[in-house]
């Protein structure tokens, strides 16, 4: 395979992997369900919900427009210090992180063609990293990428909850070609996110394939170097003129 450029960056989300189901409050039940077994005393889940969800997706609201991440665990210490539980050695903060995410993450799937993909592009001498916008901690993400048995693919993972912004935010892209040691334009990325990904990865100079699994229509604004509904047509790339 004579693939047109050294490196690839993956978004996560609908890009390697299908989230299935975002429903969040059972995860939340299980973590409130767990404190209260090891005798804290908690509100009621409603309660405890209702102020978990107001924060939360008023966290998410602002991110939009300002790039700065929200934090699932931030809204988590949030809940516990309200509630003056004072974690002990029997209970720790990333075991009831693990409890949620456990639950969250038992509904995701990679999709069919990826692993395909991925080795292809290996064994040619493609790099790849992840630059992924999430309200997960990293270390999380991490687990997550295990789970799924991605791990023998990549370099590297940029999560933006570990840095300054999320995309489409210049510095996470300049981070991940920084690591790669790359000139933008040798490195392609592939995205679901139009504004997101297309357009914050063409704002530092590199080429694009928009994901476009659905077949949605695609705004005049916006033009993707290639667009793909799955990622096996990045085996057959025309080479670069």
């Amino acid at each position: 395979m004579n693939f047109p450029y050294k490196a690839v960056l993956f978004d996560w989300a609908y890009t390697l992997v299908d989230l299935v189901n975002e429903e969040d409050r059972t995860a939340l039940r299980r973590v409130h369900d767990h404190l209260q077994e090891q005798a804290f005393t908690l509100p009621g889940f409603q309660q405890w919900y209702d102020t978990y969800h107001r924060l939360f997706f008023g966290m998410i609201e602002i991110s939009r427009p300002t790039h700065r991440e929200a934090r699932f665990d931030h809204v988590l210490n949030f809940l516990l210090t309200q509630n003056n539980i004072q974690l002990n050695g029997k209970v720790r903060f990333e075991d009831l992180l693990k409890i949620y995410y456990d639950e969250i993450y038992s509904h995701r799937k990679v999709y069919p063609e990826m692993i395909e993909t991925l080795v292809a592009l290996q064994k040619a001498g493609v790099r790849m990293g992840i630059v992924s916008n999430t309200t997960n901690p990293g270390f999380m993400k991490d687990y997550e990428q295990s789970l799924l048995g991605l791990d023998p693919y990549f370099e590297f993972a940029i999560y933006s909850s570990e840095v300054p912004y999320r995309k489409p935010h210049p510095s996470i892209f300049q981070l991940a070609l920084a690591r790669l040691n790359l000139n933008p334009s040798e490195v392609l990325f592939v995205g679901d996110n139009l504004s997101a990904d297309v357009v914050g990865a063409q704002g530092v100079g590199m080429p694009t394939a928009w994901m476009n699994r659905d077949g949605k229509a695609l705004p005049s604004d916006v033009i993707p170097d290639y667009e793909i509904k799955a990622a096996t047509e990045l085996l057959t790339l025309p080479t670069k003129s």
